[in-house]
């Protein structure tokens, strides 16, 4: 069975700058015939080149990842983890958007300087085999039955926002609350009639602060039944284990799909994630069996 996971070349078909803090970069080459989209939500590894070796060192066999891991750090390309806007396979085409943080980090180097023509790499699932082997973990909004969502999170998780809004059914109902670095960074983006969509800017505030106000409002206004046993009984609350973000991943995304009323989705910064985190589950009593949380980057800490 070939490998769930390759590393496709690309090129570089297109930059727009779609606010002053996000920047659509397309992608496209023949090499994406081979990949497969998985989710709304979806993730997949960039490969930034390297001043004076591009990706001459770049591993791309099936272990390419424990052959990258090896290297002198001098010649390991840095990896960066971004989410599919959109991917448009029969003209094999891939959109992403990047975050401008103007903090002199790789991608926000590259993304900076990058033209047309420019050569980049990509780590994502190719076209299963067959429908069994169609890999996990790579896409998590999974709403299953829920009948109201909440969306929350950051300008890193704007775009995975963006993707799932466009993508819901005209019948959705539910919350959204995207905080963004300005009012200028407000993107068009379409919704059902029964979502409502609120972009927060920071404005110079604190990062998580006023996109945690706004969480926080709106599950004030929830009224979450307790959770019973099939046979009646009162459920007893799942324990919900503390995370240190510091040394170790916050994320919980899990996978059943039961009648329950609200489905949460919430990503970005993982401190104020996991604030969020504790207040929905156990402050307000939301069920931990359809909430998603997502600690995407953390201050201070690079991804790789």
């Amino acid at each position: 069975m070939a490998a769930r996971y390759r590393v496709f070349s690309v090129r570089v078909a297109a930059v727009t700058s779609l606010t002053p803090h996000f920047v659509r970069v397309t992608l496209t080459g023949a090499e994406l015939a081979e990949f497969s989209a998985v989710g709304l939500d979806q993730r997949i590894k960039v490969l930034l080149p390297l001043d004076g070796h591009g990706f001459s060192d770049l591993p791309e066999g099936e272990d390419w990842f424990a052959a990258w891991r090896a290297l002198p750090d001098a010649t390991r390309n840095p990896i960066r983890t971004y989410t599919v806007r959109s991917f448009r396979p029969d003209a094999h085409e891939l959109d992403i958007d990047f975050v401008a943080h103007g903090d002199g980090g790789p991608a926000s180097r590259w993304v900076s300087a990058c033209r047309v023509g420019d050569e980049l790499r990509i780590v994502g699932p190719r076209v299963p085999e067959s429908p069994e082997d169609l890999p996990s973990g790579a896409a998590e909004f999974a709403p299953g039955s829920a009948n109201r969502i909440l969306l929350a999170g950051d300008e890193t998780a704007a775009p995975a926002i963006c993707a799932i809004l466009e993508a819901l059914d005209v019948s959705a109902v539910g919350h959204v609350f995207i905080e963004v670095p300005t009012d200028a960074d407000r993107l068009p983006v379409s919704a059902p009639a029964g979502v409502e969509v609120r972009w927060i800017a920071r404005n110079g505030a604190s990062h998580g602060v006023r996109m945690t106000d706004h969480v926080q409002a709106w599950a004030s206004t929830v009224a979450v039944p307790a959770p019973v046993l099939t046979d009646g009984r009162a459920a007893v609350p799942v324990e919900l284990a503390d995370v240190d973000v510091d040394h170790q991943v916050l994320w919980d995304v899990p996978r059943e799909d039961d009648d329950l009323p609200v489905y949460a989705w919430i990503a970005g910064e993982a401190g104020c994630v996991k604030e969020l985190r504790r207040h929905l589950v156990r402050g307000v009593g939301l069920d931990r069996k359809q909430v998603a949380f997502m600690g995407y980057w953390r201050h201070g800490k690079a991804e790789c």
